[in-house]
């Protein structure tokens, strides 16, 4: 499992001082990245296996074979620290979104990867249990999405505007509508789990939200040496 440190913005990292490159530096001890990694790999197993309620800070410092206090240094709550073990877990797809030719294949290609790794083990489990905790703590809504909904809309972002770089699709295209398209069936379908999160899932969605992205075949979009870039509204 490829681990990640937690990024300075979040509540993971704690506020220090700024050395000579203008970098923020943790308070107290070094990170040990063998520690870190042994919390994150022990919030990961009881957070999948058992669900948020068995990730409590004397269980993972147990298994993780650390002491509390440098849990606490770098998660103050048991849900920030399994925010930041389902980000690891997740983290398997490249930050630059492959570049197959096509708008399609670009999100097969992004899609798919996820909704396998996403079927191998019980996420909705944690998802829905990492939900509850966004709609009544505001500043972990907040942190939830910067860590785990943003990224992949992100990346796709990038395809659909390598899209609009191409020709493809209209210049003016609802990228942020386009996004919830594509991501609100996978998502239902992992929650709800009522049938499979497969390819040939993640295929139909992708087909069926181009015929509403794409121009019609007798239509040629709008192109541009540099096309306007439709961002959230």
């Amino acid at each position: 499992m490829t681990t990640m440190t937690p990024n300075t913005t979040t509540t993971a990292t704690m506020p220090g001082r700024a050395d000579e490159t203008g970098q923020t530096t943790p308070r107290g001890r070094p990170r040990s990245p063998q520690a870190h990694k042994a919390v994150l790999d022990a919030a990961a197993e009881l957070l999948l296996d058992q669900g948020l309620t068995a990730v409590s800070m004397d269980a993972v410092a147990k298994r993780a074979g650390v002491s509390k206090a440098t849990i606490y240094r770098w998660w103050p709550t048991k849900e920030t620290l399994a925010l930041d073990a389902l980000y690891t877990e997740w983290d398997t797809t490249p930050t630059h979104p492959r570049d197959t030719g096509s708008l399609r294949g670009d999100l097969l290609a992004l899609l798919r990867p996820w909704a396998r790794r996403a079927g191998t083990r019980p996420y909705a489990r944690v998802i829905a249990a990492l939900l509850t905790e966004v709609h009544t703590d505001p500043a972990f809504a907040a942190e939830y999405r910067q860590r785990v909904v943003e990224p992949r809309r992100e990346q796709a972002r990038t395809v659909l505007h390598r899209a609009i770089d191409r020709g493809e699709i209209p210049a003016d295209t609802n990228i942020e509508v386009a996004l919830d398209l594509l991501y609100g069936p996978l998502y239902h379908r992992l929650l709800h789990g009522h049938a499979p999160l497969g390819d040939r899932f993640v295929t139909d969605v992708v087909d069926m939200a181009l015929r509403g992205i794409q121009p019609p075949a007798d239509a040629s979009p709008k192109h541009t040496d540099n096309p306007r870039r439709t961002r959230s509204r």
